[in-house]
């Protein structure tokens, strides 16, 4: 083997290894949420992010539970609802639960047995508990009623560990939550330009986000919505990650062939 291929060699790894220094220091550059807040300025920050209780929706799945002085006679009522996973303490991807409970239907009403149908669209869990139970005491003694949604779900994809669609088992869920939920951020994920993908009555909704400025905290997105989905675009050190191996996959191979023509030069 000649001295030429020898420099070319090294010539090709010293420009991977180049690459991949490169891409580390641009991987860790923009890591650190909150930068921007600062211990010296400040100890406590005012967030200026509402949140709003959502409003049942057609085709919502709610788990309805209600509670008697006598137990068997709220049963007729209560099986329709009854799930392990409905009594889960934290989310879970879906896929890995059973999802029950009753159905919104398209005139936004619930059928409950005994007491008919109830139109609950445009309610929030708890004027739709207060509307249940008004019915109730006309049959019952001092019921009490739990309404909630039971497919309230989020969507988290991209450049985070467990990307999936999760189901969580109370309303109020911001953005920091649901990235939790994912496993945070890979070392890829590009943090200063998050995206939130809203569902408004037929219409996409679209807002970004600033993991590394405290700014987050006053958007009006901070809490999320029923369906709502994130994503997290690979940063540049992903992308030249990704050169670095096919580059290397092409040294490799032009190598071997320079291997070949020099083999075949000798014959």
């Amino acid at each position: 083997m000649n001295k030429s291929l020898y420099i070319n060699r090294f010539i090709n790894l010293l420009t991977i290894a180049l690459v991949c220094l490169i891409s580390s220091c641009a991987s860790t550059k923009n890591v650190p949420y909150f930068q921007d807040i600062s211990l010296a300025k400040m100890s406590v920050m005012d967030s200026t992010a509402v949140y709003a209780d959502p409003k049942i929706q057609p085709d919502d799945i709610l788990s309805i539970t209600i509670f008697t002085i006598d137990p068997q006679s709220s049963a007729v009522i209560n099986q329709s609802t009854i799930s392990p996973a409905l009594g889960a303490s934290s989310a879970s991807a879906i896929g890995q639960q059973q999802i029950s409970g009753y159905l919104v239907d398209k005139q936004g009403e619930v059928e409950l047995a005994v007491v008919g149908k109830i139109k609950l669209v445009g309610l929030t869990t708890y004027q739709a508990r207060d509307l249940i139970r008004g019915k109730l005491e006309k049959l019952y003694n001092q019921p009490a009623v739990q309404v909630r949604f039971a497919n309230f779900k989020v969507t988290v994809l991209g450049e985070v560990v467990r990307p999936a669609a999760y189901t969580v088992p109370n309303e109020k869920i911001s953005v920091l939550d649901a990235i939790g939920l994912a496993g945070d951020l890979t070392i890829y994920g590009k943090r200063e330009n998050v995206l939130l993908i809203h569902d408004n009555n037929g219409k996409k909704e679209f807002a970004r986000f600033n993991l590394n400025s405290g700014e987050l905290f006053n958007s009006p997105y901070f809490y999320l919505k029923q369906n709502d989905v994130l994503y997290v675009e690979p940063n540049k050190a992903k992308i030249a990650t990704n050169n670095a191996s096919r580059t290397q996959t092409f040294t490799i191979i032009g190598t071997a062939l320079s291997l070949l023509i020099v083999l075949f030069a000798r014959l």
